[in-house]
């Protein structure tokens, strides 16, 4: 339930959003998803958190980042830690739960709704600390993949559930398919008047 004069703000996971978004089949539309919130309340800040690896000479995700910056979310990064797992294996560690839990207990003061964009059990103590403190507490994630992308203990914390699922029409799009390698027309000249 959300209420037209109260102050918004959203807290999106981007990495737990993405993949429940893609365990679902579609995409997210980030100007959608803004507009929706513009829409529910007084959104007050809309918050992106990502971890980014910077060994790399491209990131994937670096247009969506800079997408995002210049269409009224604040972005929060840092840089991903890379390391071997004993088993040999490359591995890729970018956990933003501490950015966003400081940033929505900076933020309780000014808001009366909180909209986390995440299944991840962590965020239940934020999740009850923020209430403690008077605000309403919506989760957005979803219990219809398999397995489910929302802890239990998290959804049962929540003021309000709201299944990513019931979205789709209102913020979704056909997720992307991967590009084709681009190849350049070449345009036949032989010489003759054909």
């Amino acid at each position: 339930m959300f209420y037209k004069d109260e102050r918004l703000a959203l807290f999106i996971d981007g990495a737990n959003l993405f993949a429940a978004g893609k365990a679902l089949g579609f995409d997210i539309d980030y100007k959608l998803l803004r507009q929706e919130f513009m829409r529910r309340g007084k959104l007050l800040r809309a918050f992106y958190y990502t971890a980014l690896l910077e060994s790399e000479e491209y990131s994937p995700i670096r247009p969506l980042i800079d997408w995002l910056q210049y269409n009224g979310y604040t972005m929060v990064t840092k840089p991903a830690k890379e390391y071997i797992d004993s088993a040999g294996r490359r591995k890729v560690k970018g956990n933003m739960d501490i950015e966003l839990a400081v940033n929505a207990m900076e933020l309780v003061d000014r808001l009366d709704h909180a909209v986390l964009f995440s299944g991840d059990g962590d965020f239940r103590p934020l999740v009850e600390s923020l209430q403690r403190q008077g605000l309403r507490v919506s989760v957005v994630s979803t219990i219809r993949s398999s397995p489910p992308m929302i802890a239990d203990d998290l959804r049962r914390q929540a003021d309000n559930f709201i299944e990513l699922d019931d979205l789709r029409e209102v913020i979704g799009r056909p997720p992307r398919e991967p590009r084709e390698p681009r190849v350049e027309r070449e345009e036949a000249t032989t010489g003759e008047d054909g």
